[in-house]
């Protein structure tokens, strides 16, 4: 059966990126100031608006270092860069919207908005320069 030749690699492939995301969830979820899972419970949208454009943001240059990698350990390095480049992002965002957490904490749509979009195009740029 070579249909399902690679479905170990599939499997330490799928392993490896559902790892990867949630220690990305973990590590954004601490470097921000407010807690998105919370505010998320209590149903406030901006919170899910920002972290959701954070994991595309993330998951994107992941599928592309999980496309282009040569081995397992070039996937979790490439995952690892694409993990900093996100927390630049959110930090990035935070310097020109000081108050940021306070907004979505207030569940205020613009600063979600910004950060998601700025989560997903830094994940766009990233994954793009993974193509080299």
């Amino acid at each position: 059966m070579t249909s399902i030749a690679g479905l170990p690699d599939f499997l330490l492939y799928l392993a490896a990126a559902a790892g990867l995301t949630g220690l990305y969830l973990t590590v954004y979820t601490l470097a921000t100031a407010h807690n998105e899972v919370a505010l998320i419970r209590r149903d406030v949208s901006a919170a899910s608006v920002a972290l959701g454009g954070s994991l595309l943001g993330f998951t994107l240059p992941l599928a592309v270092a999980i496309y282009n990698a040569r081995s397992l350990l070039d996937c979790l390095v490439w995952g690892l860069v694409a993990l900093v480049v996100q927390i630049a992002v959110y930090w990035l965002v935070r310097l020109a919207v000081p108050d940021l957490s306070r907004r979505i904490e207030d569940d205020r749509a613009a600063a979600a908005i910004l950060l998601g979009a700025a989560s997903l195009a830094g994940g766009v740029v990233n994954a793009a320069a993974m193509t080299y």
